[in-house]
């Protein structure tokens, strides 16, 4: 298995950057890309590191329906795509009223793409775990919002999910954004795949400052004795600093390539 970044807030050498996230995950023969960011940055970096994601691109899963995370849609085509039914609503920051959904509408992407939405968690292969609608479990994780809806309702982001995959009986879970709790994601990437030991985790874990929100994901981590972490995109400086203090993390950075021995379930 190989994982690509090509879309993350800080670059690599002689790789691009954007405030956003896309990954390419290159495992069982499968090309599956994670978010697309908001520009064509992640197919610029892609060929950098000479992929063609129009040609090679087997299934690509939006993580949920944020511009930094799916406003990229509008440089791929003919691809099947899989996301949550709530990734298309309107929604907007509470402090201005200014939308941070999609570019594209719900029409537009399902005659782009071949569209699958699914709350529910749906095994895209033997091994590949798309984790649907996360149950918000943990008492400080996703307890207050900045965004709403177009009624002005509180938008919690019910559409924010990830990946788990199996990799020698232990779990790989990759986030878009954690909107929903990093620590609310692994538990129920436990839960839907029956593995019980995570080996890595990375993307967007949206902690913003060392916060007891931050303390206590830190604490979850520690008692999970994970082996790879890689917070990036959303995690701002001040938590990223008390990571790289309890853990010794590196910086994700676009163009990086993280690869694991392969291996069945």
């Amino acid at each position: 298995m190989k994982l690509s970044i090509l879309t993350d807030n800080t670059a690599g050498s002689h790789f691009l950057a954007e405030h956003g996230l896309s990954y390419l995950i290159q495992v069982d023969g499968m090309n599956i890309l994670f978010d697309t960011g908001h520009s064509d940055v992640f197919r610029q970096n892609a060929s950098k590191l000479g992929i063609d994601l129009q040609q090679e691109v087997s299934l690509i899963v939006l993580s949920h329906g944020h511009w930094d995370h799916g406003n990229g849609l509008r440089f791929l085509q003919g691809k099947p795509l899989l996301t949550h039914p709530e990734a298309f609503i309107r929604r907007f920051r509470k402090k201005d009223r200014s939308p941070l959904g999609l570019a594209l509408s719900y029409e537009e992407i399902n005659q782009q793409f071949a569209l699958t939405t699914s709350a529910k968690p749906y095994r895209i292969s033997d091994r590949i775990f798309y984790l649907g609608e996360i149950p918000r479990t943990t008492p400080f994780e996703s307890q207050s919002t900045p965004f709403e809806q177009e009624n002005g309702a509180d938008d919690f982001v019910p559409d924010d999910s990830a990946l788990a995959i199996v990799n020698h009986g232990k779990l790989i879970v990759i986030s878009g954004c954690a909107h929903s709790g990093i620590c609310n994601i692994c538990e129920y990437a436990k839960q839907v795949t029956g593995v019980q030991t995570i080996d890595a985790v990375i993307g967007g874990f949206h902690l913003k400052s060392q916060d007891e929100q931050t303390r206590q994901t830190i604490r979850y981590f520690e008692q999970e004795n994970i082996r790879t972490l890689l917070p990036s995109h959303c995690t701002e400086l001040a938590a990223l600093a008390a990571f790289h203090a309890a853990f010794g993390i590196v910086q994700a950075k676009t163009g990086q390539i993280i690869s694991f021995p392969s291996a069945g379930k």
